[in-house]
């Protein structure tokens, strides 16, 4: 009786394999997106009955019918075929590559290689343990007229894979068609060149096995999933081997880095129209995580964001799509393997598909003891190496500064964005004039006082004392102490004022606004002056440059004292921030 049930548990394991081996698809079409997998998944789905969509171990998607015993397999192909249903070179698959069925939503795909449920009975394992299967013997190498004939044997899905593969190596950059024509002939030679292997154009069944396994490899580094977000509506593939969801701040969905890799990511999703797109497409440019270096482009209906520096690479693409702005970010350090981190990118942009009238929340997501004035929405703000105050000094936008640290800067702007020349300089003086890259249209600029400003009388200096944090410059009152320096120097006055560093650059105004000098910066050198002592380029000297320099200073006619009010407006009218970036 023990041997009868044992014969049969041996015919019904044996069965179980033999019956996967029997489970066959009739292989339509393969793409490289999902969204146009979906698309032509869907069209096919009109007319024949079983259709999925599948992932291939090779990054691609194919569109199969099925799945069915191969016997019926080539019965649904012939009358596909005769009824011209499907294309010409349409063929049977074993299902072999496929990882996981993607479409229609929801399906869930039987593994190719065990049909049925395992048996629920329990079988005893046998008192000795099997000897280790043998490691798999390596592919024999073969001639070129050996190479060409196994490579006949290839069906299309293995042709496409090994095409993908040439391009992911950087020497095929045709189009990926099966179809292995001079291109993919050089590019084959091009790869076994730079393996070291003679370049015969035919890669023989070894070095496909290399090719193909290595791209695998690769891609599974990566991790490339497809992604539904439904708070943000958006269907995308993220290489979530790198990845992991973080949080929610609108307008962003955060992912941190997995382990050790360094990569971050966001996914963005508002509401909006043009103006939206393009007001996002300024807003990200003042973000750490899109360096200043890189290439920008933007159309009426999307931009795309790079940039590079020392610490990082990033990738940003945006589309306006009914009415709402979709989009994502990849973030990677330099050590990143770049090929790798582009073909991600390449992959998340094909594959971002936006879900209609779906969007993040405005309120989504909960506020953190990280939160900082710096920050937009859980991103660093893009930091100036230092910013200090400067002045409108003509109708036409032009700037007066210091010198202090100018010469330095890689780039110049008034405010976190417009960009200014430095035009010329006063070393000995600490002036500097700055001109606008174009036109600009100043809401007020300075009006000099036309005589000597009295001994001991109010003052104020106007300037932007805490950087950028503020949008305004603050006003700081003092005296007028001197109309020259401590040594007797000429051109400056004296102030006692309780100045920052900030302020420096910035306008000295008498009461009634109108501009006595520009404060300069704290001298250096051994001897420390009192913290209340600071010095101002006078009018005369500042005139004297300003009229070197092409620019008629204008004099002012305001006599009497301004309430505070009206002089901060004033001041607020003509002060700007000026920045430092490197």
């Amino acid at each position: 009786m023990m041997r009868f049930l044992a014969t049969i548990a041996f015919v019904l394991l044996a069965a179980i394999p033999a019956a996967a081996q029997d489970r066959a698809w009739v292989q339509v079409e393969a793409h490289p997106t999902l969204r146009e997998t979906e698309e032509r998944a869907r069209a096919y789905a009109a007319t024949l009955k079983d259709v999925g969509a599948y992932r291939l171990s090779s990054g691609w998607y194919s569109i199969a019918v099925g799945p069915y015993s191969t016997t019926e397999a080539e019965a649904e192909l012939a009358r596909y075929k005769a009824a011209g249903l499907v294309p010409a070179d349409t063929f049977i698959a074993d299902g072999a590559s496929y990882e996981r069925r993607v479409w229609p939503a929801g399906a869930r795909m039987q593994d190719p290689a065990s049909d049925s449920a395992a048996p629920s009975a329990t079988v005893a394992a046998p008192a000795t343990a099997a000897p280790a299967a043998a490691a798999p013997a390596a592919l024999p190498d073969e001639t070129p007229f050996e190479a060409r004939q196994s490579e006949a044997r290839l069906d299309r899905t293995a042709r496409l894979e090994i095409q993908t593969a040439l391009k992911w190596e950087g020497v095929y950059s045709s189009t990926i068609d099966a179809a292995f024509g001079p291109g993919t002939r050089r590019a084959m030679a091009d790869w076994q060149s730079a393996q070291g292997y003679e370049p015969t154009g035919v890669l023989t069944s070894r070095q496909r096995a290399e090719l193909v396994d290595d791209y695998k490899a690769q891609i599974a580094r990566l991790g490339m999933t497809p992604v539904d977000e439904p708070e943000a509506g958006i269907r995308i593939e993220m290489p979530m081997g790198l990845v992991k969801f973080d949080r929610y701040e609108p307008p962003f969905v955060h992912y941190a880095s997995r382990g050790d890799s360094g990569v971050t990511a966001l996914l963005i999703s508002e509401r909006g129209d043009q103006s939206t797109l393009f007001g996002l497409y300024d807003v990200m440019q003042t973000l750490e995580i899109v360096p200043l270096e890189g290439p920008r482009e933007r159309s009426s209906r999307s931009f795309t964001l790079t940039g590079k520096n020392d610490r990082l690479q990033s990738y940003t693409h945006a589309e306006l799509t009914g009415g709402m702005v979709k989009g994502f970010s990849l973030i990677w350090p330099p050590s990143a393997d770049p090929k790798l981190m582009q073909r991600a990118v390449a992959m998340m942009k094909d594959s971002l598909d936006s879900v209609p009238n779906v969007a993040l929340d405005d309120t989504l997501g909960e506020a953190t003891e990280e939160q900082r004035a710096d920050m937009l929405s859980g991103l660093e703000l893009r930091k100036p190496e230092a910013t200090h105050s400067g002045f409108f000094v003509d109708a036409r936008g032009a700037v007066l500064t210091t010198t202090n640290g100018l010469e330095a800067c890689r780039r110049i702007t008034i405010g976190p964005e417009l960009e200014m020349t430095l035009a010329a300089t006063d070393a000995a003086q600490g002036l500097a004039l700055l001109r606008p890259g174009r036109t600009l249209a100043p809401i007020g600029f300075a009006e000099f006082a036309p005589g000597v400003p009295r001994l001991r009388s109010d003052i104020a200096v106007a300037g932007f004392s805490y950087g950028e944090v503020l949008d305004l410059p603050v006003l700081t009152y003092g005296v007028l102490a001197d109309l020259k320096g401590l040594s007797g120097e000429e051109n400056v006055d004296r102030l006692e004022l309780d100045a920052l560093p900030g302020d420096t650059g910035g306008p000295v105004l008498d009461a009634s606004g109108a501009v006595i000098g520009m404060l300069l910066a704290t001298p250096d050198g051994a001897r420390q002056l009192p913290e209340q002592v600071r010095y101002a380029a006078d009018a005369s000297a500042v005139g004297a440059f300003l009229t070197a320099n092409g620019i008629d200073p204008r004099s002012s006619s305001a006599t009497g004292a301004l309430p505070p009010a009206e002089l901060s407006r004033r001041a607020a009218d003509m002060t700007v921030p000026v920045s430092c970036w490197n």
